[in-house]
């Protein structure tokens, strides 16, 4: 009964140094498939009518991350990686819920593994994370246990707002932020009851700021249904000094009633 472990049982909170995501545009038809029941693809539609679809690879540095009825002396700091994809979930009374929903999970340190994998469904793995700041450069560096999801990342803090990188769908940079992330809700399916775990954020002053960045590497594309993408880098946004948390999960029925 591991699966009832796995609904975030846990209210939590955190403080984010740096929220850096990267948001890659992709063929919708390649995404449809990792989208499980219930839930369907947050799509744009650029000047040409092109549709697009939409991965986050996104790294964290947390502080102080711990259960929200705990004092922040007693949390842990972490750095997580994640690649998700931008997702919809209707309800049946029209109320609609733009959330993600969650490919892999990376974190530099085993008791995050361990607590991340028993109270989730975001199978965590350990990876070695590097991060540091050189005058307004944040750079990380992801060396992952597989060799799938390493990710070498540079952003520029001192030029910001950044232009959109070049080729990116996006029209506007308000346009961008609407797929920026973290979002409102993140969701996950669980195939023992067929249900879908809903995970509410909280967050306060969230004003992320579009960034240049120089990504020498990023193997999660390389592999499995992306190997033959072309995968195009539509926005870079950063974020820092907030305080972030998440409420605990509960279940709804794949066509969004409440259970």
């Amino acid at each position: 009964m591991r699966h009832l472990l796995q609904r975030h049982p846990l209210p939590m909170q955190t403080s984010f140094a740096h929220s850096l995501v990267l948001t890659y545009a992709l063929p919708p038809e390649l995404l449809t498939p990792l989208v499980p029941p219930g839930l369907a693809l947050d799509t744009y539609r650029d000047a040409n009518g092109v549709e697009h679809g939409f991965v986050a690879a996104a790294v964290v540095d947390t502080r102080a991350l711990r259960p929200s009825f705990l004092p922040a002396g007693l949390g842990r700091d972490f750095v997580l990686t994640g690649y998700r994809i931008f997702t919809r979930f209707s309800t049946p009374g029209g109320r609609t819920m733009r959330g993600l929903r969650i490919l892999r999970s990376d974190t530099d340190h085993r008791l995050m593994v361990l607590g991340g994998n028993l109270f989730s469904r975001y199978n965590y793995r350990l990876a070695r994370i590097g991060t540091r700041t050189v005058g307004r450069t944040l750079e990380f560096k992801v060396v992952s246990t597989d060799g799938r999801a390493d990710l070498h990342v540079r952003a520029d803090l001192a030029d910001t707002p950044a232009p959109l990188p070049e080729g990116s769908p996006f029209a506007s940079a308000k346009d961008a932020r609407r797929y920026a992330g973290p979002l409102p809700y993140t969701f996950e399916y669980e195939p023992q009851t067929g249900t879908v775990i809903v995970v509410k954020a909280t967050r306060t002053q969230w004003e992320p700021v579009p960034v240049a960045v120089d990504v020498p590497t990023l193997t999660f594309f390389d592999h499995g249904p992306f190997a033959a993408a072309e995968p195009v880098l539509a926005s870079a946004f950063h974020v820092g000094d907030l305080d972030y948390g998440w409420e605990r999960g509960y279940r709804r029925a794949p066509d969004g009633g409440v259970l």
